[in-house]
């Protein structure tokens, strides 16, 4: 059994695109969406995989992956997962030992970035582009990005 710890943080600007590199285009659906666990297809990067994760518990949550076929998971995202598929591009960025993933949402997700790191430690030093901690702000799991997309959430009213 896996465990993840799972930390997610807003970027403050685009600065972290300079030492990410190229990225990997992910398509992934949900075929489970329910508060205990959710069940997910993920294609990209020429794999797929299907993941189960159990709610989370603070920060942490249970976890198993397992590699599908590509034209499978191809096949599950179009015709067995809620909509809409999530559509992120991957960057990974070392810094002090630790790995950040920044995932660059598109579709129905556009405008959102958000800095992920797998660690325990509350305590971590932090890249310079890295902005306000949102772990416990549920509007931000990938889950819940299919039930109210980003481009639904309220906009504030500018002044």
């Amino acid at each position: 059994m896996g465990r993840e710890v799972e930390r997610k943080f807003l970027t403050k600007d685009a600065s972290w695109r300079r030492p990410a590199g190229a990225g990997v285009h992910y398509r992934q659906g949900y075929l489970c969406l329910d508060a205990e666990r959710s069940v997910r297809v993920r294609v990209g990067g020429g794999k797929a995989v299907i993941t189960i994760k159990s709610k989370s518990e603070g920060d942490a949550r249970d976890e198993f992956e397992y590699s599908i076929p590509v034209e499978d998971g191809t096949q599950i995202l179009k015709r067995m997962c809620v909509k809409p598929i999530i559509e992120k591009t991957r960057y990974k960025i070392h810094h002090d030992d630790l790995t950040w993933e920044i995932d660059e949402f598109s579709s129905e997700n556009e405008g959102l970035v958000i800095a992920e790191v797998e660690t325990p430690e509350r305590d971590i030093p932090r890249p310079s582009w890295v902005g306000e901690e949102v772990t416990s702000d549920s509007r931000y799991a990938n889950v819940n990005l299919v039930k109210q997309p980003y481009s639904q959430w309220r906009q504030p009213v500018e002044k």
